[in-house]
């Protein structure tokens, strides 16, 4: 938790500084987030049976991936059943150390886009191409929406 602060503090103090600009931050915390999600999924899955399906796969990425990663799991996944899930978490722990203030919610994209990679990294992992975003509407509750790519 505060590695990850620390590392999201560091790159857009950079940016300020006229290192970088804060798109390229955002981009720059995805892909950090996507190796780490590749190297975690491939040593939590290494004991595992096949998955039978992507819905499978995202009940695993829910369930023992999240707890692994968040000690908590998901808190509600939803999907339409054409290759768009919903995951969201009600008291996502990147986010419980901000205020729950209003002031502090144009912030929070920065600090989902690490966890955004990991998902896809993960599923990319797994066989899965994907798009992951995040949005935050009240504090500390977000949700992180996967698109499907199919190849």
């Amino acid at each position: 938790l505060l590695l990850h602060n620390e590392i999201v503090a560091g790159l857009y103090r950079a940016a300020e500084q006229g290192e970088g600009e804060n798109g390229r931050c955002t981009t720059k915390l995805e892909s950090m987030g996507f190796r780490v999600g590749q190297g975690l999924i491939e040593r939590f899955t290494k004991d595992t049976a096949r998955f039978k399906d992507e819905l499978d796969i995202m009940k695993f990425i829910c369930k023992d991936f999240w707890t692994t990663v968040f000690k908590k799991q998901i808190d509600n996944l939803r999907t339409n059943h054409q290759g768009i899930y919903v995951l969201q978490d009600n008291k996502f722990r990147l986010l419980t150390q901000m205020s729950a203030g209003k002031q502090y919610l144009e912030h929070a994209p920065k600090y989902l886009a690490f966890t955004c990679g990991l998902i896809r990294g993960g599923l990319s992992n797994l066989g899965i191409k994907s798009i992951v975003t995040a949005e935050v509407s009240s504090m500390p509750a977000c949700k992180f929406q996967v698109m499907i790519q199919k190849m």
